[in-house]
């Protein structure tokens, strides 16, 4: 991802709260395995899927 401008870096939607967040440096080598876009969604993950299991 060297030499591109901060408004081309490919962006993903977070699976929990749905809100766009953009690639990180630290994410350059699993980017296809980002799923959260901060540590407190991957920490909710479970909670929201507990809910969508007892349905």
């Amino acid at each position: 991802m060297k030499g591109v401008r901060k408004q081309n870096l490919p962006t993903k939607l977070c699976i929990v709260c749905h809100r766009p967040f953009s690639w990180r440096k630290k994410w350059e080598h699993v980017w296809q395995e980002v799923k959260y876009c901060s540590d407190a969604c991957r920490n909710h993950k479970s909670k929201i899927g507990n809910k969508i299991n007892t349905f």
